[in-house]
Formats: C-alpha cells, sequence, structure tokens
C-alpha cells in the first residue's frame, strides 16, 4: 500500500496559511478599531478629542504593536517571504517612538502630533493587513493590489516625519525629567536626549533604505497587472 495522504486540514501549507490568516485578521481588527474610535472621537469632540488620543486608544495600540513583532520571527522561520532587514526598521521605529518616547513622557502624549501619527500608523496597516489576509487565502484584486503597493509612497514619509516631530517635541521635556539618563560605573553616562539626537539622523537614513525596498517590491509586484490582464 502507498503512503496515506494526509487531510488538507493537517498538511503543513494549511495550518501555516491558517494561522497567517487568523493573525493579519486580528492585526486588522485591532487597527480598525482604533482607526474607528479615533473618527468617531473627532466628529464627536472636534479637536478636543486629539489631545487625549493616547489615553483613548493607547493600550490597544501599544498591544497592535507589540503583536506585530512576530512578523520579524515569521520572516526568521520562512512563514513570510519579506524581507527581514526593511521590516525590522519599520517596526523599531514605532517601538522606539511609541514605547520610549510617547508612553515613556506623560507631557508628550497630549500633543496634536501624536494623534497624526496614530492615523497615519492605522490607515498603513488597514490596507496593508487586508491585502495580505486576502493574498494569503488565494484572493487576489487588482485595485487592492495597486491600493496597498502605492499608499505607503506618500504615508510612509509622512510618518516617518511625525515620528521625527514626536521626538523633537519630547527632547525639552527628557532633557527636564531626565527620564532613561542615568550614570554608570567610571564616571560614565547615559544622557537619553543625546541618544535621541543621533536616533533622529538615522531614521532618515533607515527612511531612505525602508523607501528604496519598498519601491523595488512595489515595481515587482505591478509587474504582473500586464500579464493578468492578457489572460
Amino acid at each position: 500500500m502507498g503512503p496515506v495522504a494526509l487531510p488538507a486540514w493537517l498538511q503543513p501549507r494549511y495550518r501555516k496559511n491558517a494561522y497567517l490568516f487568523m493573525y493579519y485578521l486580528i492585526q486588522f481588527c485591532g487597527h480598525s478599531w482604533i482607526f474607528t474610535n479615533m473618527t468617531v472621537r473627532f466628529f464627536s469632540f472636534g479637536k478636543d478629542s486629539m489631545v487625549d488620543t493616547f489615553y483613548a486608544i493607547g493600550l490597544m495600540m501599544q498591544l497592535c504593536q507589540s503583536v506585530s513583532l512576530l512578523e520579524l520571527l515569521h520572516i526568521y522561520v520562512g512563514i513570510e517571504s519579506n524581507h527581514l532587514l526593511p521590516r525590522f526598521l519599520q517596526l523599531t521605529e514605532r517601538v522606539i517612538v511609541l514605547f520610549m518616547v510617547i508612553t515613556g513622557q506623560e507631557e508628550v502624549q497630549e500633543k496634536y502630533v501624536v494623534c497624526v501619527l496614530f492615523i497615519f500608523w492605522n490607515l498603513l496597516d488597514m490596507v496593508r493587513y487586508t491585502y495580505s489576509m486576502l493574498s494569503v487565502i488565494g484572493i487576489s484584486y487588482a485595485v487592492l493590489t495597486w491600493f496597498s503597493q502605492t499608499l505607503w509612497m506618500p504615508i510612509y514619509p509622512l510618518c516617518v516625519l511625525a515620528e521625527a516631530f514626536t521626538i523633537y517635541q519630547s527632547l525639552p521635556y527628557f532633557e527636564s525629567f531626565g527620564t532613561y539618563s542615568t550614570k554608570m560605573p567610571f564616571d560614565l553616562s547615559v544622557y537619553f536626549p543625546y541618544v535621541l539626537k543621533i536616533y533622529l539622523m538615522m531614521l532618515f537614513v533607515g527612511m531612505y533604505f525602508t523607501y528604496n525596498h519598498l519601491y523595488s517590491e512595489r515595481r515587482d509586484i505591478l509587474r504582473v497587472f500586464p500579464n493578468k490582464k492578457k489572460m
């Protein structure tokens, strides 16, 4: 007797796709909830809602960004086909700005730029996770593919500018309160505002690298459109 074929739901490829679909679905729901919450609050309370954006949706944003770190593991073990370094740079930007700059300094949480930054992040992620969720189950729409590969072109640089402005606005508070600055043995010390200023320069270098990678990826993906139209 020949080998017995496994049921479809037991095959490794099926389990991988099912896991990725659930991951993308959870992330899509999380970011959609954040974006909807922010939109409703803005139309209900106007500009006043922007001041307490972090207090209203900060916990959910932290949860979504924490879970997104799994994507580095996905790429490393091979269940996602993205490149590790560009994704690492994008996630690092968000982790540093969200968890160290915004969460670590209460005065920054009330800035308008935090609301703007969260809008940009969620716009990108809602479209990206929708596209990824459908792709993993073999559903592809030309309009959605084009939109997901085009939206980042204006939004991603604006994200980086908003992140840089958030860091810039946080510097006086880190200098005044000494948050994260520490003295070490042998007369060494870490002055966190200097670390942030160095990171500001690195932020734009990383943006240049990531933008070039995303543009090359977009060109490769959209190149298949003429072939699909002929079929």
